[in-house]
């Protein structure tokens, strides 16, 4: 039985033709403009599935990145108080350095309590800083202010911890117990800063033979070792600032391991399909010159 070849299936085959030809055209187009390859999950279900996940880790990395990075700007903040503090601490150890001198007058000894009391006030001043609208040193009590200004050294913080996620199930420590340094002043007792600030003032304040004696020798050493307590919280600052930079440089890495591997799967080859949307473009071109010829041919048979 012989197949005879119709004006119809000539048509219908150029116009199958051209249909397929800008299919395919449109979807290199598609690629080209959003420099993906796969526009659908049924392009390809597999790789679709991989991009879903790796823009999930990719997600994932950049909350722990932004996480780490207010970390390291909260700890900025903190240890660029206490580096303030220390540099106060350090000019109220000169003053009862020279107060210890035999030879101040008790005026001169007023004016230098004067300004202990002032350099009190602002190390508690240092201790109300705030990053982002949150004092760094009230613990997990971030709207308090750890230190009111005047007599009162009471600590008003607490001792929660204050930490930034950078990894599943691993974070880091970010506040610094700073009444662990500073203390709750002279009406604790503890020996802490501020209350040995205020014994200083009072000591010179009073002048007596007795008091005199002390700053050269309990509260000289007094305000020593508390230096070197707030030496150590900023040490420890510095640490968890290491540990940090640390983690972001890894999630940074990371990062750039997951892109890689998310543009592997999904991003076009834009040399290839541009050489493939040419060719494609030609090919489209030629089935609408054949097919004009066609059914050109075809509706002139038809009226003949």
């Amino acid at each position: 039985m012989s197949h005879r070849i119709t004006p119809a299936m000539m048509r219908e085959t150029a116009l199958a033709n051209i249909d397929s030809s800008l299919a395919a055209l449109q979807r290199t187009s598609s690629e080209l403009s959003s420099g993906k390859k796969i526009l659908e999950p049924s392009d390809e279900p597999f790789g679709a599935s991989r991009v879903i996940s790796l823009q999930s880790q990719l997600d994932g990395l950049g909350s722990y990145a932004s996480s780490a990075q207010d970390g390291i700007s909260w700890q900025s903040t903190a240890t660029g108080a206490m580096a303030n503090m220390s540099s106060i601490a350090q000019r109220v150890r000169e003053l009862l350095v020279r107060a210890s001198n035999s030879t101040n007058s008790q005026s001169d000894l007023a004016n230098i309590a004067k300004e202990v009391t002032q350099l009190t006030e602002a190390i508690k001043q240092d201790a109300a800083v705030q990053y982002d609208g949150q004092y760094v040193f009230s613990g997990t009590a971030t709207n308090t202010r750890p230190y009111a200004q005047g007599e009162v050294d009471t600590y008003a913080g607490n001792e929660g911890t204050v930490a930034r996620a950078i990894a599943p199930g691993s974070s880091i420590a970010i506040n610094t117990n700073i009444a662990e340094v500073l203390g709750n002043g002279a009406a604790s007792g503890d020996g802490k800063l501020l209350d040995t600030l205020r014994t200083i003032t009072e000591h010179l304040s009073s002048g007596t033979p007795e008091d005199l004696a002390k700053l050269g020798g309990s509260d000289l050493k007094g305000l020593t070792a508390n230096i070197e307590s707030l030496a150590g919280a900023q040490a420890a600052a510095g640490a968890s600032t290491a540990q940090l930079q640390s983690a972001v440089e890894r999630i940074e890495a990371l990062q750039s391991s997951v892109t890689t591997a998310l543009s592997n799967t999904d991003s076009v080859n834009v040399a290839e399909a541009t050489i493939a949307y040419s060719n494609e473009q030609a090919a489209y071109n030629a089935a609408l010159r054949a097919g004009a010829k066609i059914i050109q041919e075809s509706l002139l048979n038809f009226l003949a």
